[in-house]
Protein backbone atom coordinates (compact mmCIF):
# COMPACT_ATOMS: atom_id res chain seq x y z
CA UNK A 1 0.00 0.00 0.00
CA UNK A 2 1.37 3.00 -0.84
CA UNK A 3 1.90 6.01 1.51
CA UNK A 4 -0.52 8.39 -0.32
CA UNK A 5 -3.23 5.55 -0.13
CA UNK A 6 -2.98 5.24 3.66
CA UNK A 7 -3.18 8.54 3.97
CA UNK A 8 -5.99 8.71 2.20
CA UNK A 9 -7.64 5.74 4.46
CA UNK A 10 -6.28 7.23 7.64
CA UNK A 11 -8.47 10.78 6.66
CA UNK A 12 -11.54 8.96 5.31
CA UNK A 13 -11.88 6.91 8.93
CA UNK A 14 -11.80 10.26 10.51
CA UNK A 15 -14.36 11.46 7.78
CA UNK A 16 -16.53 8.85 7.79
CA UNK A 17 -16.54 9.38 11.84
CA UNK A 18 -18.39 12.83 11.62
CA UNK A 19 -21.98 12.27 11.32
CA UNK A 20 -23.08 14.09 8.56
CA UNK A 21 -26.15 12.51 8.01
CA UNK A 22 -29.01 14.33 5.75
CA UNK A 23 -31.53 14.77 6.58
CA UNK A 24 -31.77 16.06 9.06
CA UNK A 25 -29.99 18.74 8.60
CA UNK A 26 -28.02 19.07 11.38
CA UNK A 27 -24.63 19.46 10.60
CA UNK A 28 -22.54 22.37 12.01
CA UNK A 29 -20.16 24.88 11.08
CA UNK A 30 -18.42 24.62 14.91
CA UNK A 31 -16.51 21.71 15.44
CA UNK A 32 -16.95 18.46 13.94
CA UNK A 33 -15.68 17.73 10.46
CA UNK A 34 -15.16 21.46 9.51
CA UNK A 35 -12.95 21.74 12.32
CA UNK A 36 -10.78 18.77 10.67
CA UNK A 37 -10.67 20.17 7.53
CA UNK A 38 -8.99 23.26 8.20
CA UNK A 39 -6.93 21.52 10.72
CA UNK A 40 -5.72 19.89 7.71
CA UNK A 41 -5.09 21.98 4.70
CA UNK A 42 -1.58 23.27 5.81
CA UNK A 43 -0.80 26.91 4.26
CA UNK A 44 -4.76 27.22 2.76
CA UNK A 45 -6.96 30.05 3.14
CA UNK A 46 -9.97 29.23 4.50
CA UNK A 47 -13.80 30.14 5.19
CA UNK A 48 -16.13 28.43 6.63
CA UNK A 49 -19.68 30.08 6.18
CA UNK A 50 -22.70 28.33 7.91
CA UNK A 51 -25.53 29.18 5.37
CA UNK A 52 -28.45 27.69 7.87
CA UNK A 53 -30.27 24.39 7.62
CA UNK A 54 -27.40 22.21 8.00
CA UNK A 55 -25.61 23.76 4.96
CA UNK A 56 -22.12 24.35 5.97
CA UNK A 57 -19.59 25.45 2.94
CA UNK A 58 -15.46 25.45 3.01
CA UNK A 59 -13.95 27.07 0.53
CA UNK A 60 -10.05 26.75 1.01
CA UNK A 61 -7.36 28.50 -1.71
CA UNK A 62 -3.31 27.81 -2.26
CA UNK A 63 -1.96 30.17 -4.43
CA UNK A 64 -3.47 31.07 -7.32
CA UNK A 65 -5.13 28.10 -9.14
CA UNK A 66 -7.38 27.85 -12.25
CA UNK A 67 -9.19 24.46 -11.12
CA UNK A 68 -11.32 23.94 -8.13
CA UNK A 69 -12.49 20.81 -6.85
CA UNK A 70 -15.85 20.20 -5.26
CA UNK A 71 -16.73 17.87 -3.06
CA UNK A 72 -20.05 17.38 -0.53
CA UNK A 73 -19.26 15.52 2.30
CA UNK A 74 -23.41 14.91 3.71
CA UNK A 75 -24.58 11.37 3.43
CA UNK A 76 -27.92 10.18 3.01
CA UNK A 77 -29.13 8.43 6.47
CA UNK A 78 -28.24 5.10 6.70
CA UNK A 79 -30.98 1.83 6.97
CA UNK A 80 -31.41 -1.02 9.30
CA UNK A 81 -29.79 -3.51 7.28
CA UNK A 82 -26.50 -2.15 7.67
CA UNK A 83 -24.29 -5.23 9.12
CA UNK A 84 -22.30 -2.97 11.81
CA UNK A 85 -21.39 0.55 12.46
CA UNK A 86 -22.00 2.61 9.91
CA UNK A 87 -19.92 5.68 11.34
CA UNK A 88 -17.04 3.23 11.55
CA UNK A 89 -14.84 2.80 8.62
CA UNK A 90 -14.09 -1.09 8.37
CA UNK A 91 -11.16 -2.07 6.00
CA UNK A 92 -11.48 -5.08 4.11
CA UNK A 93 -8.81 -6.89 1.48
CA UNK A 94 -9.76 -4.40 -1.07
CA UNK A 95 -12.34 -2.28 -0.04
CA UNK A 96 -13.17 -0.23 2.62
CA UNK A 97 -17.10 -0.01 4.03
CA UNK A 98 -18.54 2.71 5.97
CA UNK A 99 -21.42 5.60 5.46
CA UNK A 100 -20.29 8.54 2.74
CA UNK A 101 -16.92 5.97 1.67
CA UNK A 102 -18.14 6.05 -1.88
CA UNK A 103 -20.61 9.16 -1.89
CA UNK A 104 -18.56 10.87 -1.43
CA UNK A 105 -15.99 11.57 1.28
CA UNK A 106 -13.35 8.85 -0.17
CA UNK A 107 -12.75 12.00 -2.50
CA UNK A 108 -12.58 14.23 0.23
CA UNK A 109 -10.09 12.16 2.16
CA UNK A 110 -7.82 12.06 -0.83
CA UNK A 111 -8.17 15.61 -1.89
CA UNK A 112 -6.46 15.87 1.86
CA UNK A 113 -3.97 13.44 1.49
CA UNK A 114 -2.47 15.04 -2.12
CA UNK A 115 -2.92 18.67 -0.68
CA UNK A 116 -0.09 17.56 2.39
CA UNK A 117 1.57 15.60 -0.18
CA UNK A 118 2.41 18.82 -2.57
CA UNK A 119 2.88 22.23 -2.58
CA UNK A 120 0.73 23.35 -5.80
CA UNK A 121 -1.85 25.39 -6.15
CA UNK A 122 -5.23 24.59 -5.05
CA UNK A 123 -8.77 25.28 -4.79
CA UNK A 124 -11.53 23.22 -2.65
CA UNK A 125 -15.24 23.85 -1.86
CA UNK A 126 -16.49 21.40 0.55
CA UNK A 127 -20.31 21.15 0.87
CA UNK A 128 -22.71 19.63 3.17
CA UNK A 129 -26.17 20.11 1.69
CA UNK A 130 -26.31 17.59 -1.75
CA UNK A 131 -28.25 15.52 0.09
CA UNK A 132 -31.05 17.55 1.02
CA UNK A 133 -31.47 18.85 -2.45
CA UNK A 134 -31.14 22.49 -1.59
CA UNK A 135 -28.00 23.58 -2.63
CA UNK A 136 -27.30 26.43 -0.72
CA UNK A 137 -23.59 26.49 0.07
CA UNK A 138 -23.12 25.75 -4.10
CA UNK A 139 -25.56 28.94 -4.98
CA UNK A 140 -24.01 31.19 -2.73
CA UNK A 141 -20.44 30.52 -3.82
CA UNK A 142 -21.71 30.85 -7.80
CA UNK A 143 -22.81 34.38 -6.30
CA UNK A 144 -19.30 35.26 -5.95
CA UNK A 145 -18.77 34.52 -10.10
CA UNK A 146 -14.85 33.95 -9.17
CA UNK A 147 -12.87 32.60 -12.06
CA UNK A 148 -12.17 29.11 -12.57
CA UNK A 149 -10.66 27.12 -15.98
CA UNK A 150 -13.31 24.58 -15.06
CA UNK A 151 -14.68 22.79 -11.83
CA UNK A 152 -13.79 18.89 -11.02
CA UNK A 153 -17.06 17.97 -9.11
CA UNK A 154 -16.73 14.37 -7.12
CA UNK A 155 -19.42 12.29 -7.43
CA UNK A 156 -18.77 8.40 -7.96
CA UNK A 157 -17.65 7.90 -11.71
CA UNK A 158 -14.95 4.84 -11.24
CA UNK A 159 -12.07 7.89 -11.17
CA UNK A 160 -13.32 8.51 -14.83
CA UNK A 161 -14.13 12.36 -16.22
CA UNK A 162 -17.66 11.99 -17.00
CA UNK A 163 -18.55 14.87 -19.09
CA UNK A 164 -22.12 14.57 -19.12
CA UNK A 165 -25.54 13.45 -17.31
CA UNK A 166 -29.13 14.34 -17.32
CA UNK A 167 -31.12 16.73 -15.81
CA UNK A 168 -33.50 16.51 -12.87
CA UNK A 169 -37.30 17.56 -12.45
CA UNK A 170 -39.61 17.27 -9.47
CA UNK A 171 -43.31 17.68 -9.71
CA UNK A 172 -46.38 17.60 -7.52
CA UNK A 173 -50.13 17.47 -8.88
CA UNK A 174 -53.08 17.41 -7.38
CA UNK A 175 -56.53 16.44 -9.02
CA UNK A 176 -60.04 17.71 -8.02
CA UNK A 177 -63.12 15.45 -8.55
CA UNK A 178 -66.78 15.60 -6.71
CA UNK A 179 -67.29 12.89 -4.22
CA UNK A 180 -70.52 10.85 -4.45
CA UNK A 181 -71.51 7.01 -4.79
CA UNK A 182 -70.15 5.31 -6.57
CA UNK A 183 -72.55 3.24 -7.77
CA UNK A 184 -73.12 5.52 -10.57
CA UNK A 185 -71.78 5.73 -14.11
CA UNK A 186 -68.68 8.09 -14.02
CA UNK A 187 -67.84 10.72 -16.37
CA UNK A 188 -64.12 10.58 -16.82
CA UNK A 189 -63.60 13.65 -15.05
CA UNK A 190 -66.15 12.61 -11.99
CA UNK A 191 -63.16 11.31 -10.23
CA UNK A 192 -59.86 12.53 -8.97
CA UNK A 193 -58.44 9.24 -9.16
CA UNK A 194 -59.26 8.19 -12.58
CA UNK A 195 -58.15 11.81 -14.20
CA UNK A 196 -54.50 10.78 -12.09
CA UNK A 197 -54.49 7.18 -13.09
CA UNK A 198 -55.38 8.60 -17.18
CA UNK A 199 -52.82 11.19 -16.47
CA UNK A 200 -50.14 8.65 -15.51
CA UNK A 201 -51.14 6.49 -18.99
CA UNK A 202 -50.71 9.54 -21.48
CA UNK A 203 -47.49 10.45 -20.00
CA UNK A 204 -46.00 7.17 -20.20
CA UNK A 205 -47.25 7.35 -24.05
CA UNK A 206 -45.35 10.53 -24.15
CA UNK A 207 -42.34 8.91 -22.77
CA UNK A 208 -42.37 5.86 -25.13
CA UNK A 209 -42.13 8.63 -28.04
CA UNK A 210 -38.87 10.53 -26.57
CA UNK A 211 -37.07 6.48 -26.50
CA UNK A 212 -34.66 7.32 -29.43
CA UNK A 213 -33.76 10.56 -28.76
CA UNK A 214 -30.05 10.61 -28.09
CA UNK A 215 -27.11 12.84 -26.70
CA UNK A 216 -23.91 11.71 -25.41
CA UNK A 217 -24.23 7.99 -25.38
CA UNK A 218 -27.53 8.79 -23.03
CA UNK A 219 -30.86 7.82 -24.94
CA UNK A 220 -34.49 8.45 -23.92
CA UNK A 221 -36.61 10.73 -21.47
CA UNK A 222 -36.22 8.40 -17.69
CA UNK A 223 -39.50 8.98 -15.92
CA UNK A 224 -41.14 7.90 -12.80
CA UNK A 225 -44.86 8.39 -11.04
CA UNK A 226 -43.35 7.96 -7.45
CA UNK A 227 -47.06 8.23 -5.77
CA UNK A 228 -50.37 8.10 -5.91
CA UNK A 229 -52.76 8.90 -2.78
CA UNK A 230 -56.51 10.15 -2.55
CA UNK A 231 -60.07 8.80 -2.35
CA UNK A 232 -61.82 7.70 0.52
CA UNK A 233 -62.86 3.98 0.27
CA UNK A 234 -63.90 1.94 -2.98
CA UNK A 235 -67.75 2.80 -3.19
CA UNK A 236 -67.19 6.80 -2.72
CA UNK A 237 -65.84 8.83 -5.40
CA UNK A 238 -62.27 10.45 -4.94
CA UNK A 239 -62.92 14.07 -4.41
CA UNK A 240 -58.99 14.79 -4.79
CA UNK A 241 -55.88 12.89 -5.77
CA UNK A 242 -52.38 14.16 -5.41
CA UNK A 243 -49.57 12.77 -7.73
CA UNK A 244 -46.19 13.02 -7.38
CA UNK A 245 -43.92 12.31 -10.71
CA UNK A 246 -40.24 13.48 -11.86
CA UNK A 247 -38.25 12.82 -14.86
CA UNK A 248 -34.81 12.91 -16.29
CA UNK A 249 -34.08 14.46 -19.64
CA UNK A 250 -31.40 14.81 -22.02
CA UNK A 251 -29.20 17.60 -22.32
CA UNK A 252 -30.67 18.61 -25.37
CA UNK A 253 -34.20 18.16 -24.07
CA UNK A 254 -36.04 21.67 -23.15
CA UNK A 255 -37.10 20.69 -19.61
CA UNK A 256 -39.64 24.08 -19.51
CA UNK A 257 -41.34 22.32 -23.19
CA UNK A 258 -41.27 19.06 -21.32
CA UNK A 259 -43.01 20.36 -17.75
CA UNK A 260 -45.61 22.25 -20.45
CA UNK A 261 -46.05 18.77 -22.25
CA UNK A 262 -46.83 16.94 -19.19
CA UNK A 263 -49.10 19.45 -17.97
CA UNK A 264 -50.99 19.73 -20.77
CA UNK A 265 -51.63 15.86 -21.03
CA UNK A 266 -54.43 16.43 -17.50
CA UNK A 267 -58.27 16.66 -18.61
CA UNK A 268 -59.08 18.62 -16.88
CA UNK A 269 -56.44 20.61 -16.09
CA UNK A 270 -55.16 19.84 -12.45
CA UNK A 271 -55.61 21.95 -9.83
CA UNK A 272 -52.03 22.64 -8.95
CA UNK A 273 -48.88 21.51 -10.99
CA UNK A 274 -45.82 22.65 -9.15
CA UNK A 275 -42.02 21.90 -9.73
CA UNK A 276 -40.74 21.63 -6.59
CA UNK A 277 -36.67 20.85 -7.49
CA UNK A 278 -35.47 21.39 -10.96
CA UNK A 279 -31.49 20.56 -11.51
CA UNK A 280 -30.29 21.16 -15.42
CA UNK A 281 -28.18 18.44 -17.44
CA UNK A 282 -24.33 18.90 -17.39
CA UNK A 283 -23.48 20.17 -19.82
CA UNK A 284 -26.44 23.43 -19.58
CA UNK A 285 -27.78 25.30 -22.21
CA UNK A 286 -29.69 24.95 -25.62
CA UNK A 287 -28.06 21.54 -27.95
CA UNK A 288 -25.12 24.02 -29.18
CA UNK A 289 -24.07 25.29 -26.18
CA UNK A 290 -24.30 21.89 -24.76
CA UNK A 291 -21.95 20.49 -27.44
CA UNK A 292 -19.47 23.02 -27.37
CA UNK A 293 -19.46 22.37 -23.10
CA UNK A 294 -19.02 19.37 -23.53
CA UNK A 295 -16.27 19.97 -25.73
CA UNK A 296 -14.09 22.49 -23.78
CA UNK A 297 -14.47 19.97 -20.72
CA UNK A 298 -13.38 17.10 -22.71
CA UNK A 299 -10.11 19.07 -23.85
CA UNK A 300 -9.35 19.61 -20.33
CA UNK A 301 -10.00 16.75 -18.94
CA UNK A 302 -7.47 15.01 -21.83
CA UNK A 303 -5.41 17.52 -20.88
CA UNK A 304 -5.18 16.27 -16.91
CA UNK A 305 -4.44 12.69 -18.56
CA UNK A 306 -7.89 11.63 -17.00
CA UNK A 307 -10.19 8.86 -18.38
CA UNK A 308 -13.09 9.44 -20.06
CA UNK A 309 -16.12 7.99 -18.97
CA UNK A 310 -19.54 7.77 -20.65
CA UNK A 311 -22.42 10.27 -19.27
CA UNK A 312 -24.56 9.01 -16.69
CA UNK A 313 -28.22 8.93 -15.93
CA UNK A 314 -27.83 10.30 -12.31
CA UNK A 315 -27.65 13.99 -11.41
CA UNK A 316 -24.59 15.98 -9.83
CA UNK A 317 -24.23 19.43 -8.92
CA UNK A 318 -21.73 19.64 -11.58
CA UNK A 319 -24.89 20.93 -13.68
CA UNK A 320 -25.09 23.58 -11.70
CA UNK A 321 -21.49 24.99 -12.22
CA UNK A 322 -22.29 24.09 -15.77
CA UNK A 323 -25.49 26.59 -16.05
CA UNK A 324 -23.69 29.46 -14.66
CA UNK A 325 -21.00 29.23 -17.21
CA UNK A 326 -17.77 27.25 -15.91
CA UNK A 327 -16.50 24.41 -17.96
CA UNK A 328 -17.24 21.34 -15.63
CA UNK A 329 -17.22 17.56 -15.61
CA UNK A 330 -18.06 14.60 -12.61
CA UNK A 331 -14.50 12.83 -11.52
CA UNK A 332 -14.44 10.97 -8.57
CA UNK A 333 -13.53 6.80 -7.16
CA UNK A 334 -16.13 4.39 -6.52
CA UNK A 335 -19.52 3.23 -8.50
CA UNK A 336 -22.75 4.43 -8.11
CA UNK A 337 -24.25 1.23 -7.34
CA UNK A 338 -22.46 1.45 -3.58
CA UNK A 339 -23.71 4.53 -3.18
CA UNK A 340 -26.93 5.28 -0.66
CA UNK A 341 -26.55 1.47 -0.27
CA UNK A 342 -26.43 -0.98 2.93
CA UNK A 343 -23.08 -1.56 3.53
CA UNK A 344 -22.00 1.19 1.63
CA UNK A 345 -17.97 0.51 0.11
CA UNK A 346 -15.50 2.21 -2.14
CA UNK A 347 -12.77 -0.19 -3.59
CA UNK A 348 -8.90 0.42 -2.35
CA UNK A 349 -7.96 0.17 -6.58
CA UNK A 350 -10.21 3.41 -7.28
CA UNK A 351 -9.51 5.20 -4.04
CA UNK A 352 -5.66 4.66 -4.93
CA UNK A 353 -6.01 5.58 -9.21
CA UNK A 354 -7.92 9.10 -7.71
CA UNK A 355 -5.61 9.76 -4.91
CA UNK A 356 -2.55 9.55 -7.53
CA UNK A 357 -4.22 11.60 -10.56
CA UNK A 358 -4.78 14.11 -7.63
CA UNK A 359 -1.19 14.15 -6.52
CA UNK A 360 -0.35 14.54 -10.52
CA UNK A 361 -3.11 17.24 -11.11
CA UNK A 362 -1.87 19.45 -7.64
CA UNK A 363 1.71 18.42 -8.28
CA UNK A 364 2.00 21.06 -11.33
Amino acid sequence: MTTLLEATLDHLGKLVSFDTRNPPRAISARGGIFDYLRAHLPGFTVEVVDHGAGAVSLYAVRGAPKLLFNVHLDTVPDSPAWSADPLVMRRLDDRVVGLGVCDIKGAAAALLAAASATQGDAAFLFSSDEEANDPRCIDAFLARKIPYAAVLVAEPTRARAVLAHRGISAVSMRFAGRAGHASARLAPSDSALHQAVEWGHRALALVAQMENETFGGLSGLRFNIGRIEGGIKANVIAPQADLRFGFRPLPSMDMDDLLARFRALAEPAPVLFDETFRGPSLPSGDPAQAEAQRLRAESIARGLDLEIGEAVDFWTEASLFSAAGYTTFVYGPGDIAQAHAADEWVALDQLRRYADSLLRILGN
